[in-house]
């Protein structure tokens, strides 16, 4: 099997429309959830997010295109530019543009616009609506716009599995490319879902915060005084590339992706299964695949969206998986706390994050920590403030979403 390694990065993100502004404000704790703006929520039990401020999607796309894409495509298509930029494969040639594929996990797509056409269709008609509705909201054209952007002809498809999305697409990318199908790809997630249908769905099933007093406090992992999840959006993305190839044209390696485990709980709509149990085949199956023991990965960026039930959940499957090492030598850390849950994104969001650990040998704090819960007592939580780490090696991602499906990854430093 081909070795896989990442040589782009690419983010917009609540703490920041680029990489280094948003790593900058992980690393010194900083959280990017604020009061909603795009829409009017003074009626909502929830009125904060963790918004995208002052994304400017004119940098990235013509101002006349912008109608035919909505939010979540916006942002997918600029994390993807910067992503590829970085790695500098924008003018890649033809043979290698056929190789290369274009992989966008995507949650729940285009509510904003459906919303918008919705009232259209209402008060107007249906001949007032755009004809860009559906090439606008379906969720495969994150993915397919940044493939013709740059004429990347490889497989270009969006993987949906709610907050797993970014992870499995990331995932699905290292094989294609492990197995010898692609030799390049853009890989990870984009969502933007804070609207009125989005907000008050999930307000519909009490899993957001409403701590729209402190909305820097209200994202607080492990916390007995957590009050659920903090909506955010955004976009994370990698180029993965097949080593050899990248050596060859002197890229700049940021890691390797050695693991990859996906699995079903097979249980309930929305919790996880008793004991994380799901959870814990997909870490063995990400650690199985990348031949690596527990006692070897040093930091584990939790899913740990600060929700009673799924923060216990997954600390208890780590129990199980990591043993001892779990409390003396693993750092466990939620970096939500600071970004908000990116849905559909998150699992590309805390790729990156992973990667840019093994870069700077930093592990970004679990802020808003100020009473652990009783249950995650012993774990190394990373409270507060970041970490400087010596020989961090081997880190694992965790990405789990309604329906019970569980996704793990795992990267290394490369040498």
């Amino acid at each position: 099997m081909r070795r896989v390694v990442i040589t782009g990065i690419g983010t917009v993100t609540p703490c920041g429309n680029d990489t280094a502004s948003t790593w900058s404000a992980l690393c010194q704790g900083k959280s990017g959830i604020g009061p909603i703006t795009l829409f009017d929520a003074s009626t909502f039990a929830t009125q904060i997010a963790g918004e995208c401020r002052d994304f400017e999607p004119e940098k990235y796309i013509e101002r006349k295109r912008l109608r035919e894409g909505d939010r979540f495509i916006h942002l997918a298509i600029g994390a993807s530019v910067l992503a590829v930029e970085d790695a500098g494969v924008a003018d890649a040639s033809e043979a290698v543009k056929e190789l290369t594929g274009t992989f966008i996990g995507v949650g729940m797509c285009g509510l904003a616009l459906i919303e918008a056409q919705a009232r259209v269709l209402a008060e107007k008609g249906p001949r007032r609506m755009t004809p860009y509705f559906i090439p606008g909201t379906i969720a495969n054209l994150a993915p397919g716009n940044v493939s013709m952007r740059y004429g990347f002809k490889g497989p270009s498809y969006t993987t949906t599995s709610a907050c797993s999305s970014g992870a499995h697409a990331i995932g699905e990318a290292f094989r294609w490319i492990q197995r010898g199908d692609l030799d390049m790809a853009v890989a990870g997630g984009a969502e933007s879902t804070i609207t009125g249908l989005g907000v008050g769905g999930f307000n519909a099933m009490r899993a957001l915060s409403k701590r729209n007093h402190e909305p820097t406090k209200a994202s607080r992992p492990y916390d007995v005084d957590r009050d659920g999840f903090v909506m955010s959006e955004g976009s994370g993305i990698l180029i993965l590339e097949e080593r050899e190839m990248a050596m060859k044209r002197g890229a700049r390696i940021y890691g390797e992706i050695i693991g990859y485990g996906a699995t079903a709980d097979a249980y309930h709509l929305t919790q996880p299964a008793p004991e994380g149990e799901g959870a814990q085949r997909a870490m063995k199956s990400a650690l199985r695949d990348a031949k690596v023991n527990a006692d070897q990965v040093g930091y584990l960026n939790a899913h740990g969206t600060s929700t009673d039930v799924g923060d216990i959940t997954e600390l208890v499957a780590i129990d199980r998986v990591f043993g001892a090492h779990a409390r003396s030598g693993l750092m466990v850390s939620s970096t939500k706390s600071m970004t908000g849950h990116l849905l559909g994104a998150a699992g590309g969001l805390e790729a990156v994050i992973s990667v840019l650990c093994l870069r700077d040998s930093i592990v970004p704090p679990t802020i808003n920590l100020d009473n652990p819960d009783e249950q995650a007592a012993g774990f190394d939580l990373v409270p507060h403030e970041a970490r400087h780490v010596k020989n961090l090696a081997v880190v694992l991602s965790n990405s789990f979403g309604f329906g019970g499906t569980n996704v793990s990854l795992v990267f290394k430093r490369h040498v």
